[in-house]
Formats: C-alpha cells, structure tokens, sequence
C-alpha cells in the first residue's frame, strides 16, 4: 500500500476516529431544503449507528433520493477527514449525475472528488462537466488517493488490479441500488473496511430490477437485487412496532414519502398499491396544475386520461417485436395537440412516450417526425426510469388475449409486471395520457385498477368498456347518486 492509503486512514483509527463528531446535535446542512426524512437519513449515515450492517435509503420516484445521498457524501467528507467514500451506481448515467450534482453544489475544492470510467467509455459520451473530473481518474493509483471516488459498479473492479482490498474505503454509498445485480452490487462493497465501514444502499424495491437477459440467472435469483433480497428479510422489513419512523427500524432504513415530481391525483394510485399510502404531495403547485383545466380532459381538476382504443397489435415479417398503427396514431395525435395546439403549448422535450416494445417506439418516432416533433423523448419503461417528464403519454399496444401468455413467459411488455407499472405511471409531473385496449388492461390487476381508478373519477374516453367493469361502475355510481 502506498503512502496516503494507510490501514489507519481507511478505517479512521490513527487521527480522528470515524466515529468522533457523532455525538453532535446540531447539523449545518449544505442543502437547506431538506424535509425532515431527508435530514434523519443525513443524520442516521453520519452516526453509523448500524455499522458494519447496510443502512438502506427507500427512496420511492420522485422523494428526492439521489439528493439525500448528495447532502450525506458532503456531510461525510467535511465532517470525517480521515474518510474515503466510493459512489457508485449501476449506469454511467446514474454515476455521472452524482459527479454532476456535487460538482453543482460548489463546495469541493480540485482534487477532492474524480470520476473514474471505463476503459472502453468513449470521451464522446462522457458530458463536459464531468470530464473535469474524468481526466484524473485515468491514473487509478493518483484517483485511489482522492477522498470521493465515483464509479459505477463494475469499473470499482478496476481498483482490485492495483492491490486495493478491504478496508480501503471507509464509506461506499450505492446509487439505484435496486437496479443492480447482487454479484455487481458486491464489487464496490468489498472494498470497505468490515470493522467499522459505513455501506449505504439507495434505492426502490418497488420499480425496475437488474436486467437479467439469462434465464439460468434468473431462476438463480440474481434478478433480484441486493437492496431488495435484504428488504424482505426480517431485520429490514415493515414491523408496525417502528410506526413512529415509517414501520421500518429507523436505525437500518429511512423510507422517504415527501414527492416533488407529481400532481396528487397522479400520485394517488401508485401511493395505494405500492407505498401503503405514505406519499405526500409536496411538488411545486404552480408546475403539477399546469393541465388541470386542459379542454381535453374529460375531468377537470385531474390530469390523466385512460383513452380506451381497440386497435390491432401486428409484427413485420420474422421481427419478434410487436407495433399497434391506432394507438401509434392517437398517441402523435396527443402530442401535436400538446405541441402545437394548446393555449399554451408544451415544449417537446417535457413530453415524454412510453411503449414497450421497440417497434411501437420505431413507429412512433417517425409519426413524430412527419410532424416535426422529433424532439419527443419516445422509449421503452427501462429508458425512462429514473426520469421525468411534465407529460407522459404511454402506448400499452397488448390488444389481443392470444398473446398474454408469450408476455408473461418472457417478461415482455407492461402486463404481468407490477414494477414496469409503477415506473410507468410514476414519471408524470402533471398530466398523464394512457392509450391502450381497456378489455386487455382489465386482466391485470395493476392496469385495472389504473383503469378503474379512470372510470371512477370520469377521465375514460374511447371504446366501450369491458361489460364487468361497466356493470360495477353503474352500480357504485347508482349508490352515489351518479348518472353513466
């Protein structure tokens, strides 16, 4: 081991111990926007009080997770000086947002942080700012002597072939921890000292897992990840006891409910289905009301639309892929309405669609380009998680029952998959637009309840529902006092 890289300074002993400052009670915060679950987080990973056991941040959309992470890193490095953190995240686009976003809070002095890439990453796709910090992180004995480290995952193996081991990082913080495999999730992880080491997992269990293309993988478990296998074991699990600190031990996770991304009628359903109705709206007023008197709407005052098309899903020739022409064309309908015909048009890039299957998104792309909107973000659920749009509009595309089971087999579009579906209609700030065949949705339980939380607050248009549900809907709305 070199000079600067000394068991003493990795683990804090020799100096300031790692645990020294944690007995203070007053915190000055970079971030002074902080709610109260984000400042106990700060607070929990400053005090280590779970130590050597992972402390995991549950971060459901759009809570300000990644945020969180950002105070506690800076905390650390201002706090602890004798600490060495590694950030990591699973995508380069993960861990190139964490160097972006401390590199905006303006408080690390040259030197103190480095991005260390691939070696196979092109310069081209690196953004500017973060090529400030790539540069020193091309030597990995000079960037191994930087105190803030960030990689993703796999590139942290590269520290291995210079002789770091154990004990080397005295904090290792994982990003969209949910997203990686275990194996990818343990390479940085084994780089923190085992005494007194802090690991942090940042994460959702609730929205997209690690892409797990081998189904011998899968049926071994690795398309579940670290941070989720560990909720669901006793010591991190819901236990009503810890109801004064979210049902979760405070001590292991801090489960953030504030959203600042969506409207309160987008954020109803997800809250009910997958967050025990813990999400507070707390999003920018001004923002997320934006449509709430759009002529389309069927309901003023709530922002979504379930537009019922039963239309023909097709392939083209020995292409796997399936595309539906009706709803490609309803959906660049929407757009152009949104673009080019409102009161107040929106800018295409706050538009965003999502299809399941690249053909659909082919298709809509060069809809979208006949009518000189080829700036509207079109993708799959996976390039969107992670993201938001002031608009989403959604294709679902399934419209025939014959084909559900191939869906179902191997993991293909939006039915069958509940994560798919949070992710889906969890990235609307202020207006949701659902395109899709409402006998097929009905037969998943997510989209239906999607489809009738529509139906119940009168923001269905389109085909003629599915016999079952209109027949419940006349029933619940005689008993209110509603006319269909």
């Amino acid at each position: 081991m070199s000079d600067g890289l000394s068991v003493a300074a990795q683990t804090g002993h020799g100096g300031n111990r790692i645990d020294e400052p944690f007995n203070r009670q007053e915190y000055n915060f970079f971030n002074s926007l902080l709610n109260d679950y984000q400042k106990s987080a700060v607070k929990r990973i400053l005090r280590g009080e779970c130590r050597p056991t992972p402390y995991i941040l549950f971060g459901p959309p759009g809570t300000g997770k990644t945020v969180t992470i950002l105070e506690a890193i800076l905390q650390i490095h201002f706090t602890l000086p004798d600490s060495r953190i590694l950030a990591s995240a699973p995508s380069n686009s993960a861990a190139d947002l964490l160097c972006l976003r401390l590199h905006e809070s303006n408080v690390l002095k040259q030197g103190d942080m480095v991005r260390v890439n691939a070696t196979c990453r092109s310069e081209e796709y690196i953004p500017e700012i973060v090529q400030l910090y790539s540069k020193d992180g091309e030597d990995l004995w000079d960037a191994a002597r930087c105190r803030i480290i960030i990689s993703t995952c796999s590139t942290a193996g590269l520290f291995y072939q210079i002789g770091l081991r154990t004990g080397h990082f005295t904090h290792v913080f994982v990003d969209e921890a949910g997203q990686a495999s275990e194996p990818e999730c343990l390479i940085p992880l084994l780089l923190v000292s085992e005494e007194d080491g802090q690991i942090v997992l940042a994460g959702d269990p609730r929205q997209l897992g690690p892409v797990m293309k081998s189904r011998i993988a899968a049926a071994y478990g690795l398309s579940v990840s670290l941070l989720e296998r560990l909720m669901m074991r006793p010591l991190y699990s819901r236990d009503e006891t810890f109801s004064a600190f979210g049902s979760y031990n405070p001590l292991l996770v801090t489960k953030l409910v504030n959203n600042y991304r969506s409207h309160s009628s987008l954020l109803d359903l997800p809250s009910k289905l997958f967050y025990h109705k813990e999400l507070k709206m707390c999003a920018d007023q001004s923002v997320v009301n934006m449509f709430c008197n759009w002529e389309k709407l069927p309901k003023k005052g709530f922002p979504i639309i379930f537009h019922g098309l039963r239309g023909n899903e097709m392939r083209e020739g020995s292409n796997p892929s399936w595309f539906n022409p009706k709803e490609a064309v309803q959906v660049t309908r929407y757009c152009c309405v949104l673009a080019k015909h409102c009161t107040c048009p929106v800018q295409p890039s706050d538009i965003g669609v999502i299809t399941p299957y690249q053909k659909q998104v082919q298709k809509i792309r060069i809809l979208l380009r006949s009518g000189y909107l080829s700036n509207i973000k079109v993708g799959s659920v996976e390039e969107f998680q992670g993201r938001e749009n002031l608009v989403i509009i959604v294709s679902t595309v399934r419209s025939s029952e014959e084909n559900l089971d191939e869906d179902a087999r191997y993991v293909l579009g939006f039915l069958s998959d509940p994560k798919r579906f949070n992710v889906v209609i969890t990235r609307a700030k202020a207006l949701l637009i659902v395109v899709g065949n409402p006998h097929i949705l009905l037969k998943d339980p997510c989209w239906g309840a999607l489809l009738e939380y529509c139906v119940v607050n009168d923001a269905y248009v389109g085909c003629n529902l599915p016999h079952e549900l209109l027949t419940q809907w006349r029933s619940d709305a005689s008993v209110s006092g509603k006319t269909c």
